[in-house]
């Protein structure tokens, strides 16, 4: 116990009074003659012993009626941390802990932590901590508290450094906007790192610490540091079956301050060495490696690049996949075939296709009365290019194909009737004919908007410089996208999800002629390319991006409708996912394995390069950007230490019960002493 105002307990030579008082007015019995005592009556001792009692309890009830009195004053505390602060100035500090990719080499870490430890172990009882683990962002915060022994405990919990980049600034603005909400006015932050070049990130010109606020950066990086890096690594993201090899380029950098001029660096295909070669940077500090490689089988397919020759493996692999994809099959149904190329409908078409040495495609060409159920069957797309003397069996297998999940591209001629049309196709069309447009001799058509996020033209430029002169109005249909429009506003390009819910394929529709009967569209640059989007776009689904770095936020289901996605990340734990969309943020540099659906996908997550360099930064030039320049450090504690008496006496109060004590004693005393003989 404590008390807030000891100057009070002078108070209590008070409680000697009563006994004073007491032992002034003790007098000696008189002595009287009688000349009989026979008439006196006789007094019995047990009454003379009782009210002896009753005298004292009175004595000992003043005494300690101003004892109490004097305790009340003296306000007593059961809180032993008051103690200190009443001659000691409190504080409130932010930790800040360097957790990045960098802090794992050496025993940087490990120093880190006893430093931040050492900060913790020297402060007083009733100072506040705040922790803040941090690389890029704050991964780890503890606000401020008293809690000294919880402020340990969340430092020895860090087994390790993370993966991430380090940057100082936007972590020391959020420990400035920890500190306004301290208590004392005696604040200071701690950064406790290996003080790396690039962790200043871009100079935020004018922002300082809030007045009054100290720094002292603790630098616990090593003045040596040698260190080999793959900075870079360039591969193919998908190949089709059958390709020519392809070609896997490595970047390495001797980082550290010790110059590394040997080592050797070598790739791995599915676990499988392909090739091995020696590094050289004798005369240079980086080193471009080529490797070769061929992916025969379909599917997916997992590369890493595996560096050596130096002790810092975090930074030695980097991870990759390539997708290697089966040709597209298209049947490409002719409904005006010539002799002469230049009439030929499917010419145009034919060549944008199958031209190329190395086609995705497969193309197989047939006149309508060759179209059957098995032909579709046969083939991933198919397209009818002025095709419009099908008959009923024929138009029912178009149908049936797409309902079933089929792609379909339909480019009407002038060899289409709309009334059969609409009639074979209009379950299934993105539209319906309405009738040829009317243009003037000398008048035509260009493509005046189209949707620049769609898959198909978002990798084409804007220059669509063809002209239309023949066209086909059309009525949408309720579930069609437009894709592209002419300049009269009617639609050119139409897409539709056949089936509920998508369950059926996709079915693009142009309203105009693919050869130069119609257009010139054919002897444009963009030609071959829209071609090519369009038929990957209906049949293959957008796998997403599979490759990321430490960091980025991604989720594991790329079609965003799967229903059970099960995954484990680099070290081989189970990943738990917090919402229905499976995002999740990269932390570990490695691959994710991930069953979606019951499909086995690999995600490759990589570190970022630029933290393999470990260039390093002067403590004192970070002081002088940040440290603002009316700090005064010497700052009275009066106010701080009356406001933290204030909040440690309000839940106790103990003056006010020895005030009711007081109270209850009175009465006692008043009772006592009114039947006390005197």
């Amino acid at each position: 116990m404590v008390f807030l105002t000891p100057i009070f307990l002078f108070g209590l030579l008070a409680a000697l009074i009563p006994i004073g008082i007491h032992l002034i007015r003790k007098e000696k019995p008189p002595k009287l003659m009688f000349s009989s005592i026979r008439f006196l009556k006789k007094t019995s001792r047990k009454l003379i012993l009782f009210q002896h009692i009753q005298q004292w309890l009175l004595l000992a009830l003043r005494s300690l009626l101003i004892a109490l009195l004097v305790f009340a004053f003296a306000r007593p505390l059961i809180d032993q941390s008051v103690a200190s602060l009443l001659d000691a100035d409190p504080q409130s500090v932010v930790v800040m802990l360097d957790i990045s990719m960098s802090m794992r080499y050496g025993d940087s870490f490990d120093q880190a932590k006893e430093s931040a430890l050492d900060i913790v172990n020297g402060l007083s009882s009733g100072d506040e901590v705040a922790l803040l683990g941090f690389s890029n962002s704050a991964e780890v915060v503890r606000e401020l508290d008293t809690d000294l022994d919880g402020a340990r405990n969340l430092i020895n919990s860090f087994d390790q450094a993370g993966y991430g980049v380090t940057r100082y600034m936007p972590n020391l603005r959020l420990a400035d906007q920890l500190l306004e909400t301290s208590r004392y006015e005696n604040r200071s932050i701690y950064l406790i790192s290996d003080f790396q070049g690039i962790a200043l990130g871009e100079a935020e010109d004018g922002w300082k610490l809030a007045p009054g606020v100290s720094f002292t950066g603790i630098d616990v990086g090593s003045e040596e540091s040698s260190n080999l890096a793959i900075t870079e690594v360039r591969s193919p993201l998908q190949v089709l079956e059958d390709a020519e090899e392809q070609q896997v380029l490595a970047r390495v950098r001797s980082t550290g301050t010790i110059h590394l001029d040997q080592g050797e660096l070598s790739l791995f295909i599915d676990d499988e060495l392909i090739e091995r070669q020696a590094i050289d940077l004798t005369d240079r500090s980086e080193q471009v490696i080529s490797f070769s490689s061929t992916f025969d089988d379909q599917g997916s397919h997992i590369g890493e690049v595996r560096l050596s020759g130096d002790s810092f493996s975090v930074d030695n692999s980097y991870f990759f996949t390539v997708d290697v994809l089966p040709k597209i099959r298209v049947l490409l149904v002719n409904g005006e075939a010539s002799d002469d190329w230049f009439d030929d409908e499917g010419h145009w078409f034919g060549l944008a296709v199958s031209s190329a040495a190395q086609s995705p495609f497969l193309l197989e060409s047939i006149e309508p009365a060759e179209l059957s159920a098995a032909a579709l069957r046969e083939s991933d797309v198919a397209v009818l290019l002025n095709v419009g003397d099908l008959n009923t069996s024929q138009a029912q297998a178009v149908n049936e194909y797409v309902e079933s999940g089929g792609s379909l591209f339909l480019a009407p001629g002038d060899q289409v009737e709309p009334d059969v049309f609409n009639r074979q196709f209009g379950n299934i069309s993105p539209a319906l004919l309405q009738g040829l447009g009317s243009l003037a001799n000398d008048d035509y058509l260009v493509i005046a908007d189209f949707d620049r996020r769609h898959p198909i033209l978002s990798p084409l430029s804007s220059d669509w410089s063809a002209r239309f002169q023949g066209h086909w109005s059309l009525q949408l249909a309720d579930e069609s996208d437009v894709l592209m429009r002419f300049d009269n506003t009617e639609a050119a390009l139409a897409e539709r999800n056949v089936g509920d819910n998508g369950t059926g394929g996709k079915v693009i529709l142009f309203a105009s002629a693919m050869d130069l009967e119609w257009n010139n569209l054919p002897l444009q640059g963009l030609f071959l390319p829209f071609v090519h989007e369009t038929l990957r776009h209906l049949v293959q689904a957008d796998s997403g991006q599979r490759n990321f770095q430490i960091g980025d936020n991604f989720s594991l289901d790329p079609s965003g409708a799967a229903l059970n996605v099960e995954a484990v990340d680099a070290s081989g734990t189970a990943i738990t996912f917090a919402n229905d969309s499976f995002l999740i943020t990269a932390e570990q540099p490695g691959l994710i394995d991930a069953t979606v659906d019951g499909n086995q996908m690999s995600y490759a997550v990589n570190r970022i390069a630029e933290e393999s360099n470990f260039a390093r930064t002067a403590v004192s030039g970070l002081y002088d950007a940040i440290i603002n320049p009316d700090t005064d450090p010497n700052q009275t504690s009066a106010v701080q230490t009356a406001q933290l008496i204030q909040e440690l006496e309000r839940p106790q109060r103990i003056w006010w019960w020895i005030l009711c004590l007081v109270m209850l004693l009175l009465l006692m005393e008043a009772i006592i002493a009114n039947r006390t003989y005197r």
